[in-house]
């Protein structure tokens, strides 16, 4: 029951929660970002991201490159050594912060397990560029990669689309927005944690309101930057979309205390019910962003997990 965490009214209510003991260990130490207060959010986030130990990319080329757009995009390509297929990589941070810096030992880690070239996006970010900014970004450099495969050593036609939490969003976006418009063939979604609901109407969304890292207040902080006074889309919220038939095969993990829990698991069954492959893990005793802990087993599973089900799907 370590500072009460444990203890609120909802956690009382349910008795029988459990938190994995290892990553219960650290939620003491967790930082605490206000994403009411973008700039310094970026700022304490980037700085906690540059004293981390650097990733180990001794197997495979780092490259950074500009993808010409409107604006330009900046890319980070991530090639490993008889590479197979390609992902366009979206970091999260609830749309308000992170970059490709901050993103480097994820974008790398995502490589190393899967064997796959990762297109990591410094996509725009809200409240300055608010939605449709990231979502351009994003299918500017999914349109990029598919013209480039040659230059990049790639199959176009085993290009995937993935991220965290609100990359997660903006890769179920994509895939929307390439189906709809014809755009470049997507082989596959992996989507970790997705935000994909602005309404903030399910159990997980209406009860989590004191979960580590990440809770209601600050998933609806996240939209609101977002969105700004918009009503939102489909792109924008890919829970609205009313037809999900055509697209690509999905692998969805959800977080047990994460907010975003049920809207994933919710997609993921309709995803199904619309004839399209998905596997969907729900991880017991984690919460939102519990995989950065890599001492713990269980985000050592997760992370293998991401890693393998990306080698699988874009296998030949």
């Amino acid at each position: 029951m370590r500072d009460g965490w444990r203890m609120t009214p909802w956690m009382t209510t349910l008795r029988m929660v459990v938190m994995d003991p290892e990553l219960e260990a650290f939620i003491p130490f967790l930082p605490q970002l206000d994403l009411n207060d973008p700039v310094t959010s970026r700022k304490d986030f980037a700085e906690r991201a540059a004293a981390a130990p650097a990733p180990d990319t001794s197997n495979m080329k780092v490259e950074d490159r500009t993808v010409s757009a409107d604006p330009d995009v900046a890319v980070r390509v991530y090639r490993p050594h008889r590479a197979q297929g390609a992902i366009v990589w979206l970091h999260g941070g609830g749309g308000v912060f992170g970059d490709l810096d901050t993103e480097h030992p994820w974008a790398a880690r995502i490589a190393d397990l899967s064997g796959a070239v990762v297109i990591s996006v410094g996509y725009r970010l809200a409240p300055e560029h608010r939605f449709p900014a990231a979502l351009d970004d994003a299918c500017a450099v999914l349109t990029w990669a598919a013209e480039h495969a040659d230059e990049l050593g790639i199959d176009p036609a085993r290009i995937a689309v993935g991220g965290h939490s609100a990359g997660a969003n903006l890769a179920a976006a994509v895939a929307l927005r390439a189906r709809d418009e014809e755009g470049p063939a997507i082989r596959f979604q992996l989507l970790n944690q997705p935000g994909l609901d602005d309404r903030r109407e399910t159990w997980s969304a209406r009860t989590f309101t004191d979960t580590p890292w990440f809770n209601r207040d600050k998933l609806a902080a996240a939209w609101r930057h977002y969105l700004g006074s918009q009503p939102a889309t489909p792109y924008a919220a890919p829970a609205r979309a009313a037809d999900l038939s055509g697209l690509p095969p999905a692998y969805i993990a959800t977080a047990e205390f994460c907010p975003n829990r049920d809207e994933g698991i919710e997609y993921a069954l309709r995803l199904m019910r619309a004839g399209v492959s998905v596997e969907l893990h729900q991880w017991a005793g984690t919460f939102h962003g519990s995989q950065a802990i890599l001492s713990a087993a269980v985000s050592q599973r997760q992370n293998a997990e991401l890693g393998a089900a990306l080698r699988r799907a874009l296998a030949e």
